[in-house]
């Protein structure tokens, strides 16, 4: 484990890096910012990530919805991510070019939307419904390989904003339809991940209800991200 000792770490970004069992001993943290998975977090003696959750729950009610194992509730759920995508996209069309601007090396507006049309062809088609069709060639994936580019995927690919919004339209229709229709006993069935090395790898042994909840969560956290950063291009303006 690298230890860093009376060292001048200003402006450092850590990115994906796991930073389980860090300790910050007797540092000056001013203007920080932390984003990504966070338990269990200790400041000064207060464990503070519980405060942090209810925060968020508060100021996003869908997240309550999402985490909820009644159909009702999961069905309200993908509503409410589909009228709020629906929304952050009327106001990209309103700054044409704006989908493909970047901000502090994150995924630009129109990246996001592709990825969000691999996370339902992998998590939604493979891991609830068992398909093992090929990917959706604009989906953007992990990049590790050999999933980066693989299963149908096409990197090269430059779809426009209408080409990624119309696909999205379709797959958030599916959801909602398969929604409309599964019952709670399919919900928490086991998932029927085809058994094959195609991602994610990892979804074996967990239930349609986790599958599904992975993808609501991905919609509702990249949403986030992408209003985030359409904001700093905007006060950038």
């Amino acid at each position: 484990m690298k230890k860093h000792v009376d060292e001048d770490l200003h402006d450092a970004e850590f990115r994906e890096c796991d930073l389980t069992g860090a300790r910050l001993i007797g540092v000056v943290m001013q203007d920080a910012v932390i984003d990504g998975l966070v338990s269990n977090l200790v400041v000064n003696g207060v464990e503070v990530s519980g405060y942090v959750e209810a925060e968020l729950d508060r100021r996003h009610p869908v997240r309550v919805l999402i985490r909820s194992d009644d159909l009702a509730d999961l069905r309200e759920a993908a509503r409410q991510l589909r009228a709020d995508w629906t929304t952050t996209i009327e106001r990209i069309r309103r700054t044409p070019g704006i989908e493909h601007r970047s901000v502090n090396d994150e995924w630009s507006a129109a990246q996001t939307m592709r990825h969000l049309v691999f996370v339902h062809d992998s998590w939604f088609r493979r891991c609830c419904r068992g398909s093992t069709a090929l990917f959706t060639p604009m989906g953007i994936g992990p990049a590790v390989e050999p999933y980066r580019e693989a299963h149908g995927l096409n990197l090269s690919a430059t779809p426009s904003l209408d080409e990624i919004a119309t696909v999205r339209d379709a797959q958030t229709a599916e959801l909602e339809t398969w929604l409309n229709e599964i019952t709670a006993a399919e919900l928490a069935a086991p998932a029927p991940v085809p058994d094959d090395d195609v991602w994610p790898p990892y979804a074996r042994g967990r239930t349609v209800r986790q599958c599904l909840r992975t993808v609501l969560n991905e919609t509702f956290e990249h949403h986030g991200f992408c209003v985030r950063d359409l904001d700093l291009i905007d006060q950038a303006n």
